[in-house]
């Protein structure tokens, strides 16, 4: 099967821009669209991503991957040289981005896409909470999967958030390139801003589409009892626990092939779309 694979840029206000992709099968009008949310000091083309995105395209699905326009990444596509951009991200804005992006794919605007299709979002890490908020804000989407998502946004401590206010930037380790990545103090504020909107929890109670979270047995990163937390607060959730997987279900960046581990994510994943995105 041939994969058409279709550059797009998505306008937003005060001149940013959304860049992402759209893969779908050649010769086909999909019924169907995934919008996949990648995660903190992630992007669209970070390790399993891309894969991810053929797998669920050649099941058939248009399957959009993008860059949140503040996630560091600039003219190349695997490299952080934006590091200004990335101190001034936001959770808000963040979710705002999500939200265009669905909205744009329910008006048909996107390459490969007609409008009208069923829509599904697959969100990963924070990538995950994300995905919960923006599935309860547009009742346009019809399924949910999240990877390895967490299930609360505060993750700070009081000490790193004395030392926050105090600065007005703290530094976070990138483990895989080395760099010290800022965070300015704008994301404390508008979480703190904007808590309501940005209570994963209470929009997981108000997911009612039919939602699969797949988490690690053995995620160091965000812990496996986040997966099960959100599973027991959705109103149709499935819980799926991957023997033996970490936080990326073994895969690794540069992508070297896949995993039993993420062969079982993105079976399941795959499965659930297929159901709940089809006719």
């Amino acid at each position: 099967m041939t994969i058409r694979v279709s550059d797009f840029v998505l306008a937003q206000d005060a001149g940013e821009e959304l860049r992402g992709e759209v893969r779908w099968p050649e010769g086909s009008s999909p019924d169907s669209a995934v919008v996949v949310v990648h995660g903190f000091k992630g992007f669209k083309d970070w390790g399993f991503f891309p894969h991810a995105c053929q797998t669920l395209s050649e099941a058939g699905h248009a399957v959009v991957s993008f860059n949140f326009s503040h996630n560091g990444i600039g003219d190349d596509p695997e490299a952080f040289t934006e590091l200004e951009r990335f101190a001034g991200n936001t959770l808000s804005r963040e979710l705002d981005e999500v939200g265009r992006v669905v909205s744009a794919v329910v008006a048909g605007e996107l390459p490969g896409v007609d409008s009208g299709v069923k829509i599904g979002v697959l969100g990963h890490s924070r990538g995950g909470g994300q995905a919960v908020l923006a599935t309860a804000e547009h009742e346009e989407v019809a399924a949910l999967v999240t990877w390895s998502a967490v299930a609360d946004f505060d993750r700070w401590g009081d000490d790193v958030k004395r030392e926050w206010r105090t600065s007005g930037r703290i530094h976070v380790a990138n483990a895989r390139t080395g760099q010290q990545m800022p965070l300015d103090v704008t994301l404390l504020e508008d979480f703190e801003r904007n808590t309501d909107r940005l209570d994963i929890g209470a929009a997981a109670r108000a997911v009612e589409v039919p939602w699969l979270v797949v988490h690690g047995t053995d995620d160091g990163t965000v812990d496996p009892e986040e997966g099960r937390r959100l599973a027991t607060l959705a109103g149709d959730g499935r819980l799926l626990l991957v023997a033996g997987a970490g936080h990326t279900f073994e895969a690794r960046h540069p992508f070297v092939g896949s995993t039993p581990q993420l062969d079982q994510a993105l079976a399941a994943t795959r499965e659930h779309f297929d159901r709940h995105l089809g006719d």
